[in-house]
């Protein structure tokens, strides 16, 4: 109860603040150029833009960016209500595609602050842990000429059963990303809590990748931990 009351005193300005017009979204962010067939998620991306004009998103989001296991998080607004949430997670995704649609899944929102987790695909594909960090260096340096101070919250490479062998690299990036925290930026650790003796917990579903309503469970806790400490539901959008 006393997380909800939290949550709910949030200022009139930043919870009850109309939702931009598509005219005035499409103002807030640099002009964009039509897609090329052949971009990467093409589909998932225009699709957004879809639901934008079918059904306005919330205004002043907490916006929740990255990979399938944010794509996944079905129980998403449930599990950080009363804070209004917008899920722009796409395909298996990795840090440079949201780079990529950077003005097409994040500008546009102006949202609260921004809960990101990406980076497990890189590694996955070959990249190494330094080059990810770099990727993700790069989201914070348009988040920063974007949308200025909003605070960012990654949430760290987990520890899957299907990707165990890459635990050491998951790691050098995890640790990389976790010394840019600092002011707009929080580093929230699920990969300790999703292991037992050093080991993966049984928290995937079969595919042991994707997780299970245990796996949630964790980063529910976790993330709206982080927000809690920051106090989002009393932020107010640029």
């Amino acid at each position: 109860m006393k997380r909800l009351i939290l949550f709910a005193l949030c200022p009139l300005a930043a919870c009850a603040s109309p939702v931009p017009s598509n005219e005035v979204r499409s103002a807030l962010a640099p002009t964009l150029e039509p897609l090329p067939a052949d971009a990467p998620f093409r589909d998932e991306i225009l699709r957004f833009a879809e639901m934008d004009r079918e059904n306005a998103p919330p205004a002043c989001p907490v916006l929740f960016v990255g990979s399938s296991s944010i794509r996944l998080w079905k129980s998403l607004a449930e599990d950080m209500a009363p804070l209004p949430v917008l899920n722009r997670g796409f395909g298996g995704s990795q840090i440079s595609e949201s780079n990529l649609y950077f003005d097409r899944i994040v500008t546009p929102y102006r949202p609260r602050a921004i809960v990101f987790y990406a980076g497990e695909n890189d590694l996955d594909a070959g990249e190494p842990p330094d080059a990810a960090a770099a990727h993700f260096r790069r989201f914070l340096e348009l988040k920063r000429s974007r949308l200025g101070d909003t605070p960012v919250f990654y949430i760290s490479a987990k520890p899957s059963k299907a990707r165990f062998g890459q635990l050491e690299r998951q790691s050098q990036l995890n640790a990389s990303i976790r010394a840019l925290a600092g002011k707009d930026l929080t580093f929230i650790d699920v990969a300790t809590p999703m292991l037992n003796d050093g080991q993966p917990r049984d928290l995937y579903v079969e595919d042991g990748l994707h997780m299970n309503a245990d796996g949630y469970a964790i980063w529910r806790r976790l993330v709206r931990n982080a927000l809690e400490r920051k106090d989002m539901g009393r932020r107010q959008c640029r």
